[in-house]
């Protein structure tokens, strides 16, 4: 498994991580036992970058993994986030950057964690309302008091990420990333990362399993699937986009490895800095998508894939309205 820094100072990590929330809620059904089976797969597989929230079922997604880390602790590099807040069973949220939370969710993550120190801590989302200097403030107090080793930001424009860079080294910035989502190419995200050193962590890198190969349609997704209701997984927009993915898998086919391998092994090479954390329940998945990482693509099949995903090239917006709240401030 290839390794990748987080940031100048942070820790190498797996260039392939993984992200865990959908062992709580959103894309159906799921079960603890058959996450920890995931999480050890993975880690046996490579990696040793685990990504969550304290938002991702409401605690229980930290609770999760803290079980998971009794005994490994010195083998994981966790972070998680704080920012979303929702009530129980709801989609709808708040953005909260205020000096108070950040100190009340950092203690709270920590206990359901069961750790003394956070690798990474993000701001999931920002309230454009609250400056970032202040949030990233209180952030950085985390690190003086040894509760967090190094800072992140979630989905933030370019000129947020300097700003904040200028009141504490930000080792990481998570933004969604992938074939058919390439906007942090072209808003100047991914630029901005490299000038300060910063590492990309792209998350949903397989389109929500769109990517994947084994979508056909909105009836595919669990009744509670929160994909039925993106823009992108709508019986329209699907349609087209299945196009996308069917492009996808003939080139996948022809080098003998899966779609979701291809996009990984593409994404990995087209951003050195860069770093996916790809979410599955399935140790199987987590095991294919380690393997990713030792594919190296030809420069034909690199351009190939420019080629079918230039930028723009799914259709529908990546989120509902609700969703996209917080998103790029």
């Amino acid at each position: 498994m290839e390794h990748r820094s987080l940031g100048p100072s942070g820790p190498a990590v797996s260039a392939i991580g993984l992200g865990c929330m959908g062992m709580s809620e959103f894309y159906g059904p799921r079960s603890d036992d058959s996450s920890l089976e995931t999480l050890a797969a993975a880690l046996d597989a490579g990696i040793d970058f685990f990504d969550t929230a304290d938002t991702y079922g409401h605690g229980h997604n930290e609770a999760l993994l803290g079980r998971f880390l009794k005994g490994r602790r010195d083998r994981v590099v966790i972070a998680t986030k704080f920012g979303i807040v929702r009530a129980p069973g709801a989609y709808e949220r708040r953005i909260d950057n205020s000096p108070a939370h950040v100190a009340a969710a950092c203690d709270a993550s920590l206990k359901r964690l069961g750790v003394e120190t956070i690798d990474l801590y993000y701001a999931h989302r920002i309230d454009p309302a609250r400056p970032i200097e202040e949030t990233v403030g209180a952030m950085a107090r985390l690190v003086e008091a040894g509760k967090v080793r190094h800072l992140g930001l979630s989905e933030v424009s370019a000129a947020t990420l300097r700003r904040a860079a200028a009141v504490h080294p930000i080792a990481a910035v998570q933004s969604e990333y992938s074939l058919w989502t390439r906007d942090p190419e072209a808003d100047g995200v991914m630029d901005a990362c490299r000038d300060l050193g910063t590492a990309f962590v792209a998350y949903s890198p397989l389109g929500r399993a769109f990517l994947t190969g084994t979508l056909r349609r909105p009836d595919d997704l669990a009744a509670d699937d929160v994909r039925r209701a993106l823009p992108r997984f709508q019986d329209a927009a699907m349609a087209r986009n299945l196009d996308l993915a069917a492009g996808l898998a003939a080139l996948a086919t022809a080098r003998a490895v899966t779609p979701a391998q291809m996009a990984l092994a593409w994404l990995l090479a087209k951003q050195p800095h860069a770093i996916a954390i790809p979410g599955t329940t399935k140790a199987a998945r987590a095991r294919e998508n380690a393997a990713a990482s030792a594919i190296v693509l030809t420069g034909e099949e690199m351009a190939a894939l420019d080629a079918l995903f230039p930028l723009g090239a799914a259709t529908g917006a990546r989120y509902t309205p609700e969703g996209m709240k917080g998103v790029g401030s």
